[in-house]
């Protein structure tokens, strides 16, 4: 039976420069993701190490686990909306991103907002990879017992490499093979979270008692009192609530002075906080274990506590909504794939809060139980707030190598449907009759080598974070174009035409520059002027509204 809210083209445009077997329009008979196909392809990209993180942040930064998860979710609804509202021209007309932004942005405009969103993919790929090729080479110390060396190594690069070729395999398979990863490791992903709950249960003293850790990780380890030489510690609990620490000792000028009983958490200190640190310590069956040395003279903390909440959980709301903001520009990719809206919307809201939430608890669960588990946390500096870390602390080789393999998977999912298609599909663009998409996804793959992933990890993340948070622009225009422009109804075969429609002035639409120039200015302003910085904060939102705004208008003037 024929669907008729898939349009097709009406011309053979074969003979297209702007044609190609893989940008073209993705028949009918050809759409084989089901609804599970792509909740499962939301899972194996929302299973990564950065979810994992995203609430620990947040309780670090004060708030509760409950308070973090709430965020967490009510943002990964509101970037489903626009996930879902930009799928449907996917599904529509069969398209992927680069294709579908020619009609707001013009068969050559196109290009600008496609290739910096490559970019930033090819980032992220080459971080991802370099995290996958790490789990590679923890599992070879492993097997040969071997020990794993701090800083770059001969077999870290291997193990990158490996990886590096796990990713490439996929992407010379097609898109039927990334379907088959993604479905086949969601429930692998989603097992592995159930166990890490299980344990930290099991291990900690009851799901309950796990929790109440989040109240010590969420305050300070060590504090001491604005204008006050009092020092308040918070240290680790243990599964019947007593400070797992028993003694304590100050430095002054790095010169150790006795330890002594930890009685009460808070310390009266003899003069000035300058060139002082607190260590706490605990006897355990194999010896003292010690916490790090703290330094008292950049814990100082209010005893005030009327400043709201409200602005904190409004710049995380915005954070969390920037965290799939790149994929909601080129979520077409994926669902010009699917036979019908329902399946996209249904998979799309399946898939996409409710894996976050989970994982993000995972991250909660599992590090606050690491808190009581691990003799050597004896604050919440120490505890294990990432997965890599809380590996190590494990001694069984066995252990190891297992969840190692579950590392792999989860890196292996997320980088291909998050960080290969839409790059591979923009590269593609550029030159459809010699660039195809095996080709596309090769030279995401290349620069991803190049950015040296190694040396750049931690430096060039705050980069692509902070590009991302400018694309919001971008999603603005496309909408404002598609809903409120075309009424859902774009010319098929035009976005195939060099001289049709869409060519504007030179291949540019000036009214989508224009607006992306305004967007991008009013989301970036407040990094230069801090009486604007609200804008820059919620430079998403902000970006956003600009852009459709003046899109719509400066489109209308037109008519």
């Amino acid at each position: 039976m024929k669907n008729e809210d898939i349009v097709t083209l009406n011309e053979d445009l074969s003979h297209s420069s702007l044609y190609s077997e893989d940008l073209k329009p993705v028949p009918p008979e050809e759409r084989t993701w089901s609804m599970w196909s792509l909740a499962a392809l939301w899972v194996g990209m929302a299973v990564c190490i950065p979810t994992y993180l995203l609430a620990s942040y947040m309780i670090g930064d004060g708030m509760t686990w409950l308070e973090s998860l709430i965020i967490i979710g009510v943002a990964n609804l509101i970037i489903t909306i626009p996930m879902v509202l930009n799928g449907h021209a996917g599904v529509k007309y069969g398209i992927p991103f680069p294709v579908l932004g020619r009609s707001s942005f013009g068969i050559t405009g196109i290009h600008i907002p496609s290739i910096v969103r490559a970019i930033v993919a090819c980032g992220w790929f080459g971080i991802q990879t370099w995290i996958g090729g790490l789990a590679i080479y923890a599992i070879f110390n492993a097997v040969t017992g071997g020990t794993a060396v701090e800083g770059i190594s001969f077999g870290k690069f291997v193990g990158f490499g490996i990886f590096w070729l796990f990713n490439m395999y996929f992407i010379w398979k097609g898109t039927e093979s990334i379907k088959f990863l993604e479905q086949y490791s969601a429930p692998i992903l989603i097992i592995m979270g159930l166990i890490l709950i299980g344990w930290g249960a099991n291990e900690g003293g009851g799901f309950k008692n796990v929790l109440n850790q989040s109240h010590y990780l969420a305050a300070p380890s060590i504090g001491v009192e604005s204008g006050q030489n009092i020092i308040h510690i918070n240290p680790a609990m243990d599964s019947d609530g007593n400070p797992k620490a028993t003694e304590y000792r100050l430095f002054n000028n790095d010169q150790a002075e006795d330890w002594l009983k930890l009685d009460n958490i808070t310390i009266a200190l003899n003069g000035s906080t300058e060139n002082r640190k607190i260590q706490l310590r605990k006897l355990t069956s194999n010896g003292f274990v010690e916490s790090p040395e703290v330094s008292l003279s950049v814990q100082e903390i209010s005893t005030s506590n009327t400043g709201s909440k409200l602005w904190s959980y409004i710049l995380w709301l915005t954070i969390m909504v920037g965290f799939w903001a790149t994929m909601s520009l080129s979520i077409a990719d994926i669902t010009r794939y699917s036979a019908t809206q329902k399946e996209q919307v249904l998979g799309q809201f399946i898939g996409l809060p409710s894996t976050m939430m989970l994982y993000s608890f995972v991250g909660i669960f599992v590090s606050c139980a690491a808190v009581i588990i691990f003799d050597d946390v004896l604050i919440g500096n120490n505890a294990p707030w990432d997965p890599v870390t809380l590996l190590a602390k494990f001694q069984n080789p066995v252990v190891v190598i297992i969840s190692q393999i579950f590392m792999i998977i989860a890196t292996l999912s997320t980088n291909i449907a998050a960080n290969v298609i839409a790059p591979a599909n923009a590269f593609s663009n550029l030159n459809p009759k010699k660039i195809s998409f095996k080709m596309g996804g090769l030279i995401t793959g290349i620069i991803g080598i190049i950015i040296c992933p190694w040396y750049l990890m931690n430096d060039i993340s705050n980069i692509l974070i902070f590009i991302s948070g400018l694309l919001g622009p971008v999603l603005g225009i496309m909408l404002s174009d598609y809903y409120i422009i075309r009424k859902m109804k774009i010319p098929l075969d035009e976005l195939y035409k060099e001289e049709g429609q869409f060519k504007y002035t030179n291949g540019f639409n000036i009214s989508a520059v224009i607006a992306l120039a305004l967007g991008v200015f009013v989301a970036i302003i407040g990094y230069f002027v801090p009486s604007l910085d609200a804008l820059y904060k919620l430079s998403w939102f902000s970006g956003f509204a600009v852009s459709f705004v003046v899109y719509y208008l400066l489109m209308k003037s037109k008519k």
